[in-house]
């Protein structure tokens, strides 16, 4: 069956590369044997049965790269084509160096979906002539870099399509306070990873205004939807920033809290003081920044915010929408 299917592709693929005109379905058809043996002669048999192989043949060469243009005839019938200068890739050069960047990146990715992809990439570059090192999937090899980014969330890999086709996104997100999930219509413009978290900056269409989310409060399946972005996509998206600025890393002052003894060490790094406060305690004063009371929420009872009184309610609030939920 897979060699089946692949046949046909090559076919159709070949007939689309092959015309100077667009082709209709019918004549398509007429010229591909698996069609004709799928729906019966050219021009009668199961149309259902030809309509829904040909769209999911269509839509798998397009998404191995090929550029398939829709033309409308005159008399009003689509066909189509595969122009070859839409379908041809500039020369590659790479020097060593650039090479070995491809290499390490492909890396990070072998533990996802994704190692197929970064893999057979790899091996296309080295049918060209690339300089590019050793298969990067050698569990025999060994490198000094051992790069690694999880990829936990069920929603990366659609978000990440989501981002590279430009396709808006519907799923359902429960923020940090909230006791339950809420669906959120999103325009998606790139994901970053920021301290072990995977991180999505998009426009989100109901509040009008530039939003970040984080994979892992997700909830439920991830939506493609049709239709093009409303908003102007910007050349440059601060998602670390973002988040940064969010999580408190951008202070606005300081906070103090009490952290229990031989925890919370992301805490501890950031402290601007230190003092012991007896009973397996300890004082820490802290940066203060928008969002801190999220990340100090994640540290559960392990933390007691003491100061500012803003802070501390933010703080029980979230924890009671928790309980709560």
């Amino acid at each position: 069956m897979a060699i089946a299917k692949a046949e046909r592709l090559m076919n159709l693929a070949l007939c689309l590369l092959g015309t100077r005109r667009p082709l209709t379905k019918r004549e398509l058809r007429g010229s591909i044997e698996a069609y004709l043996e799928a729906g019966g002669a050219a021009g009668g048999g199961n149309d259902d049965a030809f309509n829904r192989m040909f769209e999911r043949d269509k839509d798998d060469l397009r998404e191995l790269g090929l550029v398939i243009e829709t033309v409308e005839g005159i008399d009003g019938e689509v066909g189509y084509l595969a122009r070859r200068d839409s379908n041809r890739l500039p020369p590659i050069t790479l020097d060593a160096e650039e090479a070995a960047a491809l290499g390490l990146a492909a890396k990070v990715w072998q533990q996802a979906r994704l190692a197929g992809a970064a893999s057979g990439a790899l091996q296309k570059l080295r049918a060209a002539g690339m300089p590019v090192a050793e298969d990067p999937y050698d569990t025999q090899a060994h490198s000094a870099l051992e790069p690694h980014i999880p990829v936990h969330e069920a929603a990366f890999e659609p978000l990440m399509l989501a981002c590279r086709d430009r396709r808006p996104v519907v799923f359902d997100y429960r923020k940090s306070n909230a006791a339950r999930p809420e669906q959120r219509q999103v325009e998606p413009w790139a994901l970053e990873c920021w301290r072990g978290q995977w991180y999505l900056a998009g426009w989100d269409r109901e509040r009008t205004a530039e939003r970040v989310f984080r994979l892992s409060r997700i909830c439920g399946r991830v939506r493609l939807r049709t239709g093009a972005f409303t908003a102007e996509v910007p050349d440059h998206v601060t998602v670390r920033e973002t988040v940064e600025t969010w999580s408190g890393e951008t202070a606005t002052g300081t906070a103090r809290i009490r952290l229990r003894s031989g925890h919370g060490y992301p805490l501890r790094a950031k402290a601007l003081s230190t003092a012991p406060a007896g009973d397996g305690w300890d004082e820490l004063e802290i940066p203060y920044g928008h969002g801190l009371d999220a990340w100090l929420v994640e540290f559960g009872p392990d933390v007691v915010v003491l100061a500012p009184d803003e802070l501390r309610a933010d703080v029980v609030d979230r924890l009671r929408a928790v309980a709560k939920g």
